[in-house]
């Protein structure tokens, strides 16, 4: 690209002064020779005009290319260090950004826009269009941020500014997520990185709580003693911390048994899910009743 324009920055020079030799030849002659001097002025301004497109095209293929190639080489460079993923979307994202800007920057040049003053032209836009955008720099810095302290990864489960999912990738603006219903959610990484995230992932184990109500009347010692059989017969459960049970509150139409136990973090809902319904079999076929809500009322 480089070769391309500098070929055409010289081309350029010869012209000018083709030019102002074809201007002296137009003024000082007459009559027919005027207008076949304009007239082949302008097939010499189309033919110019032609390969400039030629030329801007060509600089845009070979531009593309390049970066695709660059994109790639940088790729596999952080695959070769075993980069962590979060930071290769971000580093593939921004060097997407900034050789796209070279390369615009490059066709322009090669379509005979002077380059100083369009890159003078860039620099004051780029002020106002800072201003304006200013969030987006927000987000730019979150990104930095985000990858700097690693409050979370590409690949974990995180809760934050009202939603949640899997990250599935961190961009130099967003942090993409997918939700469980495969939702796909963008959020700025500006509220990622001064927000409050919660990440389900980080942690190797986690507890699992379930509260089960039971009948007033029902044999509670009965009871814990079922819950401790059917938490032990679930092998993914862990033995230490080791499982608790304990009498959580009284409420209003039941009494309420309170169950915790630590498991990986991989098997959390499984886990959950399967104690429901153990429990729920289980206490239908030991006779201890669940509770509804009930009203006494009282006539006089």
């Amino acid at each position: 690209m480089l070769l391309l324009f500098q070929a055409t920055q010289a081309a350029d020079s010869v012209q000018v002064a083709a030019d102002e030799l074809m201007k002296e030849a137009i003024a000082n002659a007459e009559g027919l020779d005027k207008l076949s001097l304009i007239t082949q002025q302008l097939i010499d301004f189309g033919i110019r005009a032609g390969e400039r497109i030629l030329i801007a095209v060509i600089v845009f293929i070979v531009g593309r290319f390049l970066i695709s190639m660059l994109k790639n080489f940088v790729g596999r460079l952080m695959d070769k260090r075993k980069v962590d993923i979060s930071i290769k979307t971000f580093v593939r994202s921004l060097v997407n950004i900034l050789l796209t800007i070279l390369l615009i920057i490059s066709v322009v040049g090669a379509l005979g826009v002077e380059t100083t003053s369009f890159a003078a032209l860039l620099a004051s836009a780029g002020v106002a269009v800072g201003m304006a955008l200013s969030g987006n720099l927000q987000n730019f810095a979150g990104g930095l941020i985000v990858l700097l302290f690693k409050p979370y990864k590409v690949g974990d489960w995180i809760e934050s500014q009202g939603v949640s999912g899997t990250v599935k990738e961190i961009q130099i603006f967003h942090t993409i997520l997918t939700t469980a219903d495969n939702k796909v959610i963008y959020v700025p990484n500006g509220a990622m990185s001064s927000g409050v995230v919660t990440n389900y992932s980080n942690q190797v184990t986690r507890r699992v709580e379930w509260i089960v109500g039971i009948d007033y009347g029902e044999d509670y010692d009965k009871v814990q003693e079922v819950v401790y059989e059917i938490l032990a017969a679930d092998k993914r459960i862990l033995n230490e911390p080791a499982p608790f049970v304990a009498l959580h509150a009284l409420d209003a139409s039941s009494v309420n048994v309170v169950a915790r136990v630590w498991v990986n973090s991989s098997d959390y809902w499984g886990v959950y899910f399967d104690i429901n319904k153990a429990i729920y079999e289980t206490f239908n076929e030991k006779g201890i009743n669940f509770p509804f809500p009930q009203l006494t009322v009282h006539q006089g």
